[in-house]
C-alpha cells in the first residue's frame, strides 16, 4: 500500500506535520521516531495505529488517563549488558528500574481498564510484568543513588571500619590541634582541608617545629598546610580501607549487572513500547488541538470529506486568531475526478492540498481534522504535481519537469490511484499544452484513476462537463467585490473573471475591450456565461443561507411558544386542583355550620355525632390509601400550588394597593361648600342640608334635629341648584 514517492510526501508538506507532531513527544527517542514516520505498507497495521491514536485520544475526555510514559534513554546501558564483564554505574540502573517501573505500571493500567482500551491493551500485551529488576535493586541502591550498607557481609564490616578509623582521625587530629595551638604555632584560622584531609594552618617560620606532612602552602607563604604525624598512620589505614570498600562497590553492582543482563530482550522491549506510547500519545495531542477525528473507513472506492480543514493553515491561523475555511469533497465511483477551476487567490491549490495532505496523513496513521459524518477510502498509490519545478542544475524548464511527471503519472496511475495536479497543462503553449492535457486527463480517466485538478484551460472544463463520471468544480466569489468565499462548489466550472478582476484592479475599460476584441467571440462569451452562472450560484448561496437562517429563528420561536403554552397549561391545572380543595373545604364548612344550627336548636348530642360521623364517612370513602412517601410528595405539591396562587394573589393586592396609593395621593379638588348644598360627613350615611356657615363650622339641618360640624368633616353630595 506504501506506494507514496517521497516528492508526494514533501509537495503535500507532511515533513511539517510531522515536525509539529514530534514537538508533542516528552522523549528525545519518541521525537526521533516521530519524524520518520511514514504512510504503512499494509492495511492491517495502518487501521490498528489509528485506533491506538484515537483511543489514546479518548483518554483525555475520561476520568481514567494513561499513566505517564517518561523515560530516560538507556542505550548505554543496553550496549554494555551486551559486553561480558562489564557493570552498569548506579545512575544507569536508576534509568532501567524507572523505565521498568513506568512500563508495569501502563501496562497494568491497560489490562485493568482493558474496556476502555481494548486495542492499547492488545498493543501491550506482550510486554511482562516483572518486579525482579525493581526488588534486587531495590535492596542494594537506595532511593538517593548510594549502595547500602547491607549490600553486602563485607561492604558493612568494611563501612564500619571506616568510621572508626575516621573517628580516630579526628580524635588525634583535634589533640595535635589543640597542642599547637597552645605553643601559638598556628595561624587565626588554626586548620584548614587540603585534599579532602583536615590539616593544621602553622604559621611558615614554626614549620619545622610540627611534625607531619607538608601538604602545601598558601599564596602569601606566611601559612604552611601540615597533617599531623599523629593522623599520618590512621589517613593510610583509611586509604587502604576505602580502596577496599570501593572494590567490594564494584564486585557488587558487577553482580547486580549479571542478574539483569538475562532481562535484556525484556528491557529492549520496553523501551520499544514507550517510545511507540510516546510517539501515539504525540499523535493524541496534534489530533486534540486541531479537533482531529478517526473518519468511516470505507472499503469501497469513496471518499466524502465534510468541513475538512488544511491542518498546517488551521493551527496558524489558529496562533493569529484568524477565520480558517473548510471545504467539502468527495469522490465516488460515478464521480472519480474533479476540474476545479476559477481565478487565482480563491483557494483552488489549497482544496487540492487540503484533500492529498489529510489523505497521506490518514494512511501514515494520523487523525485528521475532518466533520464525525465524513467518510474516506485508502489508495495504493497518490500522485502529485504541485508547484513549479523548474530546475537549473538538471537544465530542465518547468514544461519539461511537467512532461516528465506526466510520464511518470502514465506508468503508475491505475484504479487505486489517487493523483493530484496544480495547474495542469501549463508552462506551455496555452492551445498545444491545453490540448496534450485533456490527452493525459482522458487516458487517467479511462485507468479509472481518482484525482481532483486545477485549471484555467476551457477544454479541460468541456470535457469535464462531457464525460460522465468526471465533475467540474469552481471556487465561490462575491458577485459583486470579486473576492474570494473560500467554498468550493461542485458541478460548475468556474469563471477565471479575467476581465473582470482587471477593471477592479484599475485598468483602462477602453484596453479591456481592446483586448475582448483580440480574441474569439465564442471564447468570450463562454467565459460570460460561466461568470454569470457563478453570480447567480453566489446569489442563490446567499439566499438559501438567510431562508435557513429564518427557518432555525422561527422553529426556535415555536419552540419557546410550545414551552411557555406547556407552562400555562401546567399551571391551570395546578389553579384547577386548587380550586377543586378549596370548593370540597367551603362544602364542608357549610355542612358543618348546617349542622352546628341544628344542635343549636335541638340540643341533640348523639344526632350530632351521627351527622358528623356520616360526613366523615363519605369523605374517606372518596380518599385511597396512600403511603407515608406519597402523602409527602402530595403536601409538597399543594405547598407549592398555594405558594404559586398566593404570589398571584399577592401581586394583585400589591396592584391595587398601588392603584389606591396613588388615588390617594392624587385626590379630586375639594368642592366649595355653600349654604343649602347636601351633604353628609366622611364617616357617615345621613343626608342633610346647610343652614348656616361661621367661621369653618356649618349648621347642617337633617329635618328632625340641626348640629354643628367643621367643614373638613363634610363631603357634597348635591350642590344648591
Amino acid at each position: 500500500m506504501n506506494n507514496i514517492h517521497e516528492k508526494t510526501l514533501h509537495d503535500l508538506e507532511l515533513p511539517v506535520v510531522l515536525h509539529q507532531v514530534s514537538e508533542h513527544c516528552i522523549t528525545v527517542l519518541g521525537n526521533e521516531k516521530a519524524l520518520q514516520i511514514a504512510p504503512f505498507k499494509s492495511k492491517e497495521e495502518l487501521l490498528i495505529a489509528l485506533q491506538l491514536t484515537n483511543e489514546y485520544l479518548s483518554s483525555f475526555h475520561n476520568n481514567n488517563r494513561i499513566p505517564n510514559h517518561g523515560f530516560d534513554a538507556i542505550i548505554k546501558e543496553l550496549q554494555l549488558l551486551r559486553i561480558e564483564n562489564t557493570y552498569l554505574e548506579v545512575h544507569g540502573l536508576k534509568k532501567i528500574v524507572s523505565i521498568a517501573l513506568t512500563t508495569n505500571e501502563i501496562v497494568t493500567f491497560l489490562e485493568k481498564f482493558k474496556e476502555y482500551y481494548p486495542i492499547l491493551n492488545q498493543f501491550a500485551s506482550h510486554i511482562e510484568v516483572s518486579k525482579a529488576i525493581i526488588e534486587k535493586t531495590d535492596t542494594i541502591i537506595d532511593r538517593f543513588g548510594d549502595i547500602k550498607d547491607n549490600a553486602s557481609n563485607l561492604l558493612f564490616e568494611l563501612r564500619q571500619s571506616i568510621n572508626k578509623i575516621k573517628g580516630k582521625i579526628n580524635q588525634s587530629f583535634a589533640t595535635a590541634l589543640h597542642a599547637y595551638h597552645q605553643l601559638e604555632y598556628l595561624d587565626d584560622i588554626r586548620e584548614s582541608v587540603v585534599d579532602n584531609k583536615r590539616v593544621l594552618a602553622v604559621k611558615a617560620m614554626y614549620r619545622r617545629k610540627v611534625k607531619g606532612a607538608i601538604m602545601g602552602g598558601s599564596k602569601t607563604g606566611s601559612i604552611v598546610y601540615i597533617e599531623p604525624e599523629t593522623t599520618l598512620q590512621f589517613s593510610r589505614e583509611l586509604n587502604n580501607l576505602e580502596y577496599e570498600e570501593k572494590e567490594e562497590v564494584i564486585r557488587i553492582l558487577k553482580e547486580l549487572t549479571n542478574f539483569i543482563r538475562p532481562f535484556s530482550p525484556l528491557l529492549i522491549a520496553s523501551q520499544s513500547f514507550l517510545i511507540d506510547i510516546d510517539i501515539i500519545s504525540a499523535k493524541a495531542k496534534y489530533a486534540k488541538s486541531m479537533n482531529a477525528i478517526l473518519p468511516e473507513i470505507s472499503e469501497e472506492k469513496s471518499m466524502n470529506l465534510r468541513d475538512a480543514y488544511h491542518p498546517l493553515l488551521y493551527l496558524n491561523n489558529l496562533k493569529k486568531k484568524v477565520q480558517t475555511f473548510p471545504q467539502s469533497i468527495d469522490l465516488q465511483q460515478n464521480k472519480r475526478v474533479v476540474v476545479i477551476s476559477g481565478p487565482n487567490a480563491g483557494g483552488k491549490s489549497i482544496t487540492l492540498k487540503t484533500v492529498g495532505l489529510l489523505q497521506v496523513m490518514l494512511q501514515s496513521g494520523l487523525l485528521i481534522p475532518v466533520h464525525e459524518r465524513s467518510k474516506v477510502c485508502l489508495f495504493d498509490r497518490i500522485l502529485s504535481d504541485i508547484g513549479d519545478n523548474q530546475s537549473i542544475e538538471n537544465h530542465l524548464s518547468t514544461y519539461s519537469y511537467r512532461l516528465k511527471q506526466m510520464n511518470y503519472f502514465l506508468k503508475k496511475c491505475n484504479k487505486n490511484s489517487l493523483f493530484l495536479i496544480d495547474e495542469f497543462g501549463t508552462g506551455s503553449d496555452p492551445e498545444l499544452g491545453g490540448a496534450l492535457a485533456e490527452t493525459f486527463l482522458e487516458e487517467f480517466y479511462h485507468r479509472e484513476a481518482f484525482g481532483i485538478i486545477t485549471t484555467h484551460y476551457s477544454n479541460l472544463k468541456i470535457l469535464a462537463n462531457e464525460l460522465p463520471f468526471m465533475a467540474n468544480a469552481n471556487m465561490l466569489f462575491d458577485e459583486k467585490t470579486l473576492e474570494p468565499l473560500y467554498k468550493l462548489v461542485i458541478g460548475q466550472a468556474g469563471s477565471s473573471f479575467t476581465f473582470e478582476v482587471a477593471q477592479k484592479n484599475g485598468i483602462p475599460y477602453s484596453l479591456i475591450n481592446r483586448a475582448k476584441k483580440k480574441i474569439e467571440r465564442s471564447k468570450v462569451r463562454f467565459d460570460e456565461t460561466i461568470a454569470k452562472l457563478q453570480k447567480e450560484r453566489s446569489k442563490l448561496e446567499k439566499t438559501g443561507e438567510s431562508l435557513k437562517l429564518n427557518e432555525k429563528k422561527k422553529i426556535q420561536e415555536a419552540d419557546k411558544l410550545e414551552e411557555i403554552n406547556a407552562k400555562i397549561q401546567k399551571k391551570l391545572e395546578s389553579y384547577q386542583e386548587l380550586y377543586d380543595s378549596n370548593q370540597r373545604l367551603i362544602y364542608l364548612g357549610q355542612k358543618v355550620n348546617d349542622i352546628a344550627v341544628k344542635y343549636f336548636e335541638n340540643k341533640q348530642k348523639k344526632e350530632l355525632m351521627g351527622e358528623f360521623f356520616k360526613i366523615v364517612q363519605i369523605e374517606n370513602s372518596k380518599r385511597k390509601k396512600i403511603s407515608a412517601k406519597e402523602k409527602k410528595e402530595i403536601k409538597v405539591k399543594e405547598e407549592q400550588v398555594k405558594q404559586e396562587a398566593e404570589k398571584v394573589v399577592s401581586v394583585i393586592r400589591q396592584k391595587k394597593k398601588e392603584a389606591k396609593t396613588k388615588a390617594i395621593v392624587a385626590p379630586k379638588p375639594k368642592p366649595t361648600l355653600k349654604i343649602g348644598d347636601r351633604v353628609r360627613m366622611f364617616d357617615g350615611r345621613a343626608i342633610g342640608s346647610i343652614d348656616k356657615i361661621e367661621k369653618n363650622k356649618a349648621v347642617v339641618n337633617y329635618g328632625m334635629f340641626t348640629t354643628n360640624v367643621s367643614m373638613e368633616q363634610l363631603e357634597l353630595v348635591e350642590a344648591k341648584k
